[in-house]
């Protein structure tokens, strides 16, 4: 495992993470205790240090497990969490210094600690971005030391550049993967210059860049990836990336010829993610253990050739640009 840091936090993380809403049961199936267990200690043997999960996952079942396997490991592990989504109606009133320190206490308590390593605004409305005060709430339980850091989980390059505003503010986390490649060209740099950690999040598409979907595929009604793709519950652009699933299949046969195949895509689409030194750590989930070991291969795997990330971005601007990069 290779590691980055994270931003003006310091932390050196594991480039390959681990997104923990699988864990909170959102997925179309139950995870039990003992699977997540053994997904999170996987992680662990594997070299991640690095876990992002919410309170709203499986309203705090996750936060749960994983402050859970942490106590019980000897390696040191840093846990992000976010807040915010467990707001109904979820708006930009209710970002507010209150509700800001109720989330913080609900998560210390969830996980049994005194100080949250990070902090992150669970995806607010785009006006949340733009009240100083939401900020001046986070800094404050920052010097009260109830958060050591605290960041953003953003739907939009446009938010992501009005919250690294914020001389605060240590991390962003945002959607990037080879069907997602604005922030690439519109975000990195200025989050590089102001010394901000990025962390990636649907590396994968919610699995379409797995290569392992059809038009055949079927996913279960409680399943994101079923009922979510029109954005029937939260932004589209967290199922499948907001790709259109047809044009998505589309383009992930063009990268199996350009790969050679199913094989190794999963890895590689996660080691293009890595060719950008902006990033510093990406966030796949697992719902099995056995999948850790698949994600972790990436940061074993040779640098992608200037012919290879070239060609994968024609195939971006053949299917997916135009869809995308107006609404994110």
């Amino acid at each position: 495992m290779n590691y980055r840091k994270l931003g003006k936090t310091g932390m050196m993380v594991s480039e390959v993470s681990l997104g923990t809403w699988q864990i909170g049961g959102r997925w179309g199936s139950d995870f039990d205790d003992r699977t997540a267990d053994e997904t999170l200690n996987q992680a662990i043997d594997q070299g991640i240090n690095f876990f992002d999960t919410a309170d709203g996952y499986g309203n705090g079942r996750s936060e749960k497990a994983v402050a859970r396997v942490v106590k019980s490991r000897p390696e040191k592990v840093y846990i992000a969490t976010k807040c915010g989504r467990r707001l109904n109606p979820h708006t930009a009133a209710g970002y507010n210094r209150e509700n800001i320190r109720r989330f913080v206490h609900d998560s210390l308590t969830n996980m049994g600690l005194e100080t949250l390593d990070l902090i992150q605004l669970h995806c607010p409305p785009t006006e949340v971005y733009a009240r100083a005060d939401v900020f001046a709430a986070l800094a404050e339980l920052k010097r009260e030391g109830k958060i050591l850091h605290y960041g953003v989980s953003v739907e939009k390059v446009e938010e992501a550049l009005m919250a690294i505003e914020y001389d605060g503010l240590s991390t962003v986390q945002i959607i990037f993967n080879m069907f997602r490649q604005k922030p690439a060209d519109a975000f990195f740099a200025a989050a590089e210059a102001k010394d901000v950690g990025v962390i990636v999040r649907v590396p994968l598409a919610s699995g379409l860049l797995t290569g392992k979907f059809s038009r055949d595929s079927v996913f279960a009604k409680e399943d994101h990836r079923f009922f979510n793709r029109n954005g029937e519950l939260f932004d589209k652009g967290e199922t499948f990336a907001g790709v259109n699933y047809e044009r998505g299949l589309q383009a992930v046969e063009e990268l199996k010829a350009l790969f050679g195949g199913t094989g190794l895509l999963p890895q590689l689409a996660l080691r293009w993610i890595l060719m950008f030194d902006a990033v510093s750590c990406v966030i796949p989930g697992a719902s099995h253990f056995s999948q850790i070991t698949a994600n972790t291969g990436a940061s074993l795997l040779p640098p992608l050739t200037p012919e290879q990330m070239n060609a994968v971005r024609q195939i971006y601007e053949k299917y997916i640009r135009e869809d995308v990069e107006p609404l994110w």
